[in-house]
């Protein structure tokens, strides 16, 4: 259970992609203790603009277009309170507990910078929240990614004060209520810490690295399953060999070509055909997929980047310059680099189901295959086989490339002008857990065609890693005789590629493991 780990101490600009990786599986985050002096100077100098005569925004003024309203030192607390309350108009299905957990952790790490001038009461409640699996209910809709993500994040700000509505073991109750049953009291707002607690772009980001995670995962997976086609199609493996990829040396295609040949070594289907094959070139969905697997992994790795630069970042306005004492404002709200960020990495998510829904329609087809059966069913015309699978993915790969449309060149003025160009990044980041849902069907639907291809092709053997893939899948899914209900074997596949099984149980009968990882870390 979450709270009896060990807590992963983070410290900000240097927190790592694996560190979050943990967090969206259950892991607790503190605070590096040596940050808690930068801490308390930011908030001292907040306290002290909150009584001074000058104008500071959102300390001792209203918000937004009302930043000219001052506000007396007398009603801090009250104006603190109403931002959050007033600001929680989120509407749509709630956000998933593991991203609303990224997403506060994303916050104590903003926050822990000391340049936000929140006391430590308010991180501390928040590691408190997380620890004791106190999850504030976010609703996913209403950010536009910039003034930070104002909604989603007073949703997770107001549980902090007793407002709001927190999941407590599954049950959903008022955040009064969850706070008590964590043994924990609503916190009194200071001047700004409101301000500072819905000011960012956690929410986004929290939704983007995910999503991150969750391509990178699944382009691993791509390789397996395009390893598989091509031992089903008996494609040839001299398109991967490392000389053409080095000519062209992107870092992504060189490691993705290796990968392949590496899944592909020691096949007896590929010696069965290495003489009397007429095909001078295979088709490009599989002699080419170094090329667009190779340039999906770049762009995750250049997101990856990007997302963990805003990870370790400090989003909110005004920012408290400790070393000079001022209060300044700025923009480090907008979340155009997060919006970009998730933009590219929706491209590679279509793009990798794009591919692979072409290898299935390739192993399907009796014109293209290579001497198997229409549908790869031993009795076709009785027996359709994988038709209706084949339109499945092609349905599903349809509505990924619709929605990897940009979300970030949209815009649309709120706040009565004052905030006139925002980014959308929340929807870039949002729409990419049910873009990774379709590719993990798209992949699975590869993975059981690609599986009984090669079956057809006995007596011949594919290779040692591959057979093992074919092994784990064949204990939950059983080849293809007549025809069968086959939605249960589609989602039995797809949970294997979502688990993480194929690159695994490849690697296991290989010498090293081949599979990239994403900007140095393991993305597990």
């Amino acid at each position: 259970m979450s709270g009896i780990a060990t807590p992963i101490v983070v410290t900000p600009g240097r927190v790592s992609l694996g560190d979050l990786a943990q967090v969206l599986a259950g892991a607790t985050v503190e605070l590096d203790p040596s940050f808690w002096p930068a801490v308390d100077a930011a908030s001292a100098i907040v306290i002290a603009a909150a009584k001074a005569p000058a104008p500071a925004y959102g300390i001792n003024t209203g918000f937004g277009k009302l930043a000219s309203k001052r506000i007396s030192p007398d009603q801090t607390a009250t104006l603190q309170h109403n931002l959050i309350v007033s600001h929680c108009c989120g509407v749509g299905p709630p956000t998933p507990g593991p991203v609303v957990r990224l997403m506060i952790a994303l916050k104590i790490i903003s926050l822990g910078r000391g340049a936000s001038g929140v006391r430590r009461d308010v991180i501390v409640q928040l590691q408190a929240m997380l620890a004791r699996g106190v999850l504030p209910l976010v609703p996913q809709q209403g950010s536009v990614g910039a003034s930070g993500d104002l909604a989603p994040l007073a949703h997770m700000a107001a549980v902090m004060i007793g407002e709001g509505q927190a999941v407590v073991g599954g049950t959903t109750m008022p955040g009064r209520e969850a706070l008590a049953r964590a043994g924990l009291a609503p916190l009194t707002l200071g001047p700004k810490e409101g301000l500072a607690l819905i000011n960012g772009t956690q929410f986004s980001t929290a939704y983007a690295i995910s999503g991150l995670l969750r391509a990178h995962a699944l382009s691993c997976a791509s390789l397996v399953t395009g390893a598989l086609s091509v031992d089903a199609a008996m494609a040839s493996t001299v398109p991967f060999r490392p000389e053409i990829h080095a000519l062209r040396g992107h870092p992504g295609q060189i490691v993705a070509g290796a990968t392949l040949m590496a899944l592909l070594e020691g096949s007896d289907i590929r010696q069965s055909h290495l003489e009397g094959d007429e095909r001078v070139q295979d088709p490009y969905c599989l002699r080419c997929q170094p090329q667009v697997a190779g340039a999906a992994l770049d762009v995750l790795t250049q997101a990856a980047s990007t997302l963990m630069i805003e990870a370790n970042s400090v989003t909110d306005n005004p920012l408290v310059l400790v070393e000079t004492g001022e209060i300044v404002s700025g923009g480090n709200f907008h979340a155009e680099p997060v919006a970009f960020a998730a933009d590219g990495i929706a491209l590679a998510l279509s793009e990798i189901g794009a591919i692979s829904e072409r290898r299935i329609a390739t192993l399907v087809d009796p014109a293209l295959n290579f001497g198997l059966p229409p549908f790869l069913t031993p009795d076709p015309g009785l027996n359709s086989g994988f038709m209706i699978a084949e339109v499945t993915a092609a349905a599903l790969y349809a509505e990924n490339k619709q929605r990897a449309a940009p979300c970030s060149i949209d815009s649309t003025p709120t706040s009565a002008n004052q905030e006139d160009h925002v980014s959308m990044a929340a929807h870039a980041a949002r729409r990419l857990s049910d873009m990774a849902d379709n590719l993990g069907s798209i992949l699975g639907i590869e993975l059981l065609v690609a599986a009984q291809g090669i079956t057809l092709r006995l007596p011949h053997l594919t290779s040692p890693a591959l057979a093992s893939v074919i092994a784990a899948l064949r204990e939950v899914v059983p080849a293809l005789g007549p025809d069968r209900y086959m939605a249960d074997d589609l989602a039995r596949a797809k949970a294997l590629v979502e688990a993480g099984a194929l690159p695994r149980i490849a690697s296991s009968v290989l010498a090293k493991d081949p599979f990239p990882l994403l900007a140095s870390e393991v993305a597990s």
